[in-house]
């Protein structure tokens, strides 16, 4: 569905849909951009489970990731898929 700008250009939004965990290095430059809460930090195990991040289960986890925790928050600026450093994400229409 095309949107349109302040002044009337057509604008396409473009949400985030996906996230890759095997690209992402939990960097948390998306996280950081995006005021609307669609991402947080997880940590992923030896066995690719993602698990929440807990002093705890620290020495369990293999890297951290960011995944999706509410998408529909998400308003497609694409301000997350610029500051990207691995391009980990898929963006698309509704």
């Amino acid at each position: 569905m095309t949107q349109a700008t302040r002044d009337g250009r057509g604008w396409e939004p473009e949400y985030l849909l996906a996230i890759n965990v095997e690209k992402c290095i939990g960097c948390g430059r998306c996280y950081k951009v995006c005021g609307r809460g669609v991402m947080t930090l997880k940590g992923a195990n030896e066995d690719g489970e993602l698990v929440a991040l807990d002093d705890e289960d620290d020495d369990e986890i293999e890297k951290k990731v960011m995944v999706l925790v509410d998408a529909g928050a998400c308003i497609g600026c694409g301000a997350c898929a610029r500051v990207c450093p691995t391009s980990c994400q898929t963006h698309g229409a509704a």
